[in-house]
């Protein structure tokens, strides 16, 4: 972009906003990255990946009992799982890294501190990092300690906090901050802009003595999405939106607490603007869904966990002329000499733990809706566990197809059908009911219009 080019950008801004009475809420700048238009990129997406700083917690009693109570995160490993995101982007060099919030595990200024010396270790790579927070970062009160058998309350962060710690990934030098969130539109391109969006609710965590897992987008952050709509079309710049929380429900089983309250005036706004592509978290399963309304269509991508089995992260290429092109990428954590033991007592490595500690997860939440079953014997009861664990363990990963009908045909799933309607038996089967599609990878051409 030439230089009376962006002296035309800052004068539409200072204009826009004057008139708009947010001018101090817009700054200006060429941006991280500086690709230029019509420029072939790539960048990554990582969600969830729950940082946990090692002063936090040991080995004790409190810490194994807060592992065994999760959902199967590798608490104990996140400080290896972004190494190993290090060593890729250090091999592959993408232009800029989003990260959908839950930077960290429970919100502990310790972790959010040493998270963003990881991060300015990407920076000083050549990787650009534009971060958004989730329901576990800011004013946690689970911020604590794990310390042999006790749990100790320690100090979280606000949003003042936040903007300050995470300013080089995102606030410093964005065009704009929407004045009623800790959104941002950023631009590491001239064509393609970012809108990081705040989707969090996490105002009154304090007084509720909880973390608010629920999200939405304010009104006032609608409108202000519409001011930055106005802006990149005035500047022929696309625009593509990250969130914590889902726009779109990703499981008819999970879905309250999970996709926006307000997904239906998102989606109006969005569609209206052209936003076609939502990055989202929070959900950890690995999901791409769309809305179509009157041929226009917007694509929700859910990346999994970076802290749940399969640890992988999302991989963009946009092309121009061409479109854009996802895939996921399973972290290769082979370099990390990590052996867990199972409960009955056999090692293993990393790779393998984290499957089988993942089904366990799964497994002890459905043991208390299978043992209130009548007639069900001990022996198919474990059968059963299993069979959903196995499910579950795919269903999150991405996998609709041939993995989850193999085991359709086995001992495990017919027993499955045959119990007493219930929790797990239900969930199982909406498994099935998902789209059978393929989540781990999605080809979105640019449209004929954009072509011209």
């Amino acid at each position: 972009m030439k230089k009376h080019q962006f002296s035309i950008l800052l004068a539409y801004i200072l204009i826009l906003l004057i008139s708009s009475g947010c001018a101090e809420a817009f700054q200006y700048s060429i941006g991280c990255a500086d690709i230029k238009t019509n420029q072939s990129f790539s960048f990554f997406i990582v969600s969830d990946p729950h940082y946990i700083s090692k002063e936090t917690y040991d080995n004790g009693k409190a810490f194994q009992d807060f592992l065994a109570s999760g959902d199967g995160k590798m608490l104990n490993h996140t400080d290896e799982l972004l190494d190993a995101l290090i060593k890729d982007i250090r091999a592959e060099k993408p232009d800029f890294l989003i990260i959908t919030g839950d930077l960290t595990c429970n919100g502990t200024r310790q972790s959010h501190i040493e998270l963003a010396e990881k991060l300015k270790t990407i920076e000083d790579i050549g990787t650009c990092v534009f971060v958004v927070p989730g329901n576990h970062d800011i004013q946690n009160p689970y911020a604590r300690k794990y310390i042999g058998d006790e749990v100790t309350d320690i100090e979280t962060i606000t949003s003042e906090d936040y903007v300050n710690l995470y300013a080089p990934f995102g606030y410093e030098g964005c065009v704009s901050r929407d004045p009623n969130s800790l959104s941002y539109l950023a631009m590491p391109a001239e064509d393609i802009w970012l809108l990081m969006l705040d989707s969090t609710d996490t105002d009154r965590n304090m007084a509720r003595k909880y973390p608010e897992q629920s999200g939405y987008l304010r009104p006032d952050t609608l409108k202000w999405i519409e001011q930055c709509a106005a802006l990149a079309k005035e500047n022929n710049a696309k625009l593509i939106a990250v969130m914590h929380h889902s726009l779109i429900d990703h499981s008819e089983m999970i879905k309250a607490n999970y996709t926006i309250k307000n997904s239906k005036d998102a989606l109006k706004v969005f569609r209206k603007h052209g936003i076609e592509i939502v990055f989202t978290g929070h959900i950890h399963i690995q999901d791409i869904k769309s809305d179509e309304l009157q041929g226009k269509k917007i694509y929700d991508i859910g990346t999994s966990s970076l802290a749940v089995y399969p640890h992988q992260y999302g991989r963009m290429k946009f092309t121009p002329y061409v479109g854009y092109d996802y895939r996921t990428i399973p972290l290769d954590m082979e370099d990390y000499d990590i052996h867990e033991m199972t409960k009955e007592g056999a090692p293993l490595d990393f790779e393998d733990y984290s499957a089988y500690f993942f089904t366990e997860q799964c497994g002890r939440m459905h043991q208390e809706c299978l043992e209130q079953l009548e007639g069900l014997p001990d022996a198919e009861r474990e059968i059963v566990l299993e069979t959903v664990g196995r499910m579950n363990m795919l269903y999150f990963a991405g996998y609709r197809n041939e993995a989850l009908n193999d085991i359709v045909n086995t001992e495990g799933f017919k027993m499955l059908e045959n119990i007493a309607p219930c929790f797990t038996k239900e969930y199982a089967m909406k498994m099935l009911d998902d789209e059978r599609t393929n989540n781990n990878t999605l080809l979105i051409p640019i449209s004929l219009n954009e072509k011209q």
